[in-house]
């Protein structure tokens, strides 16, 4: 993927995994505001190649709808930090920020996922207290990780079967 293209990439992952653009005429509008944004960071700058993608790469990890959902919240919000120290009194700028905004109001169960990540990162493993807490709850969290999706599945379709309703 080439550094021309590679925001206009970005916004429309986050925006179909999103559902907010339906419509390719607002993203064609975007692709020009995102256009005029590459030449305020004269993003076409040959360094900008270096080291790889920083966003598309990581998007690549996350298969699942509900998983990407999670990591695009956060490339919304990082987005949305590095436009806050913009130049907002231009236009694109702001069209930017504020379609980032509604998709950012769009996800309020992502960016609660994301902070529950963001807390189990901190937790302090080598906690006596911790240590006891994570002991207790040890049995649960096995239950749950055994009672997968899939098994899930199977029991609602061994239900369905059985019911006549």
């Amino acid at each position: 993927m080439t550094c021309q293209t590679y925001s206009l990439f970005v916004m429309s992952v986050i925006m179909i995994y999103l559902g907010r653009f339906g419509n390719s005429l607002i993203l064609a509008h975007l692709e020009n505001d995102i256009d005029q944004l590459k030449a305020d960071f004269n993003s076409s700058n040959s360094d900008v190649a270096d080291g790889g993608a920083i966003f598309t790469g990581k998007l690549t990890n996350w298969t699942e709808r509900n998983e990407k959902r999670i990591i695009l919240s956060q490339i919304v919000s990082m987005y949305l930090e590095m436009l806050e120290k913009s130049d907002k009194s231009k236009a694109h700028v702001r069209h930017i920020s504020e379609e980032l905004y509604t998709l950012k109001n769009s996800l309020p169960d992502g960016l609660k996922k994301l902070q529950d990540l963001k807390d189990l990162a901190k937790l302090q493993m080598n906690d006596l207290k911790t240590q006891r807490k994570a002991v207790h709850e040890l049995f649960s969290v096995l239950q749950k990780l055994v009672d997968t999706p899939a098994s899930l599945k199977r029991k609602r379709s061994q239900f369905q079967r059985r019911c006549k309703c």
